[in-house]
């Protein structure tokens, strides 16, 4: 049996992942069959609605690919629509207390002021599990990510780690570079959060994801206690593949 990417997460195993920006199942199902651990579709800053992202998880889910969906807000109908489709979880923005982050599970997991059940969605198998079923398979598998981006949640890390049942931290090292006032996600103050960061987690036990600039960051931050990283996203792809076409193209041609 497959290990699902909730205990991956959980025994830090090394993951790459990327973002999808592009609204696409098509794009979702090509990047499905790479070498790839997950995939993140952003619905934060990419134009996705529940029918796209509907469509995508179905893409991913037909070859085995996990999928997270960055939801919108913490809203907890965001949450509900994204794991209600299938995703195999959710990475919420612009989680700033421990009170945030347990809100987040909250909503991610059923139980008493959490996640409302229906039995008709993709995720219940379209009526064809019970309702014993359904409830034991999506706490076994659900994972639940808060975004660490603010300078507010920064200064409670401590808080937001030991909070029972979130899977992970994912620090948003853009946002965080423009909270902390700098202009560039290398400046000593942005890198120094980022380390903070880390190493509460790590202290606490709690995997710990991020996005960095540059591929070449990933070994430092692994070092670090960080196991899930993000990186990049299909239009990057497409316009790295475009540019560098382009120029093999024109020394081709200049011979």
């Amino acid at each position: 049996m497959m290990m699902t990417l909730k205990q991956r997460l959980k025994d830090r195993a090394p993951l790459i992942g990327t973002f999808l920006k592009t609204p696409s199942p098509h794009v979702a199902e090509i990047l499905s069959l790479t070498e790839l651990d997950v995939l993140c579709l952003d619905a934060e800053h990419a134009p996705y609605d529940r029918g796209s992202i509907d469509a995508s998880v179905l893409a991913c889910r037909a070859h085995g690919m996990p999928a997270l969906v960055r939801t919108p807000s913490a809203a907890p109908e965001h949450i509900l629509s994204a794991l209600d489709v299938g995703a195999t979880g959710v990475v919420v923005p612009h989680i700033r207390s421990a009170d945030d982050a347990r809100a987040l599970v909250r909503s991610a997991h059923f139980g008493p002021g959490g996640r409302g059940y229906a039995g008709s969605p993709r995720a219940a198998g379209y009526t064809g599990r019970s309702m014993a079923e359904h409830l034991k398979l999506s706490a076994a598998e659900t994972v639940a990510v808060a975004m660490v981006e603010d300078v507010e949640a920064v200064d409670v890390i401590e808080e937001i780690v030991a909070v029972q049942g979130l899977d992970a931290i994912f620090i948003g090292r853009a946002d965080l570079t423009v909270a902390l006032g700098e202009r560039d996600a290398q400046s000593d103050v942005v890198v120094r959060a980022v380390q903070h960061v880390c190493e509460v987690a790590r202290k606490a036990g709690m995997p710990v994801g991020m996005f960095v600039p540059k591929v070449d960051e990933v070994a430092r931050w692994t070092a670090s206690g960080a196991s899930l990283f993000l990186l990049e996203s299909d239009q990057s792809f497409l316009l790295e593949g475009a540019r560098r076409l382009a120029r093999r193209f024109r020394e081709q041609s200049a011979t």
